[in-house]
């Protein structure tokens, strides 16, 4: 009796919170897209926070203080055109939280080099 017991209470506890982690809705959805810019590389992410989406461009490995024009789009509409310069170890990030609008939505950028011609850009869809 007493095995019993203590065997159904351990499966008990192990079983509790495998189904709270099943059962759990995610809290937000991520998006990413990577890729080539220069002779270094970026990332465009959306993560989906609640009624909102947090957009974010980095930049890494680019020529250490290097200025780039950066702009990010939701569905055609402009929300950042920032000049920023890339840290000491090549590292540049821009990002912007927006309200999530109705349907699907688009977010493109583009990164420019200044003085330079290399350029880089990608676009998400989340729906």
């Amino acid at each position: 009796m007493k095995k019993t017991l203590a065997l159904t209470a351990a499966g008990t506890l192990l079983a509790t919170p495998l189904a709270v982690l099943v059962a759990a809705p995610a809290a937000h959805a991520d998006v990413d897209r990577k890729g080539a810019c220069g002779t270094g590389r970026y990332e465009l992410s959306v993560d989906r926070e609640g009624s909102r989406h947090e957009v974010s461009v980095d930049l890494d490995r680019v020529p250490a203080r290097s200025s780039w024009i950066v702009q990010i789009t939701q569905d055609g509409k402009k929300i950042a055109h920032v000049t920023r310069t890339a840290a000491r170890d090549g590292e540049l990030d821009v990002e912007r939280v927006v309200a999530d609008t109705a349907g699907k939505d688009t977010f493109r950028f583009t990164a420019k080099r200044v003085g330079a011609r290399t350029s880089c850009g990608a676009s998400v869809v989340v729906s």
